[in-house]
């Protein structure tokens, strides 16, 4: 899959206004919840996964990923990697 510069501009700006699959803006709603505060996170967030077409695994690994990413660039912040 390749993405146009219309589709990354338009995921970079703000993803609920891009064109998604319904599967593809459920992972992302989630991401954003667990990014925001995490401790928000409920069974019924899980269950919205599920019904988008998410396995008990695909959850685990969205949720381990998003939680790496975060994580990482948390610790590069907090030692100024990457800055001027």
């Amino acid at each position: 899959m390749t993405l146009d510069d219309k589709f990354v501009a338009q995921l970079e700006r703000d993803y609920t206004h891009a064109d998604l699959s319904a599967q593809d803006r459920a992972m992302l709603d989630y991401v954003v919840k667990v990014t925001k505060d995490a401790t928000q996170v409920s069974p019924r967030d899980h269950e919205q996964l599920r019904v988008a077409g998410f396995d008990d695994r695909g959850i685990l690994q969205i949720t381990l990923i998003a939680s790496w990413f975060n994580y990482i660039n948390r610790v590069a912040d907090a030692l100024g990697v990457g800055r001027d």
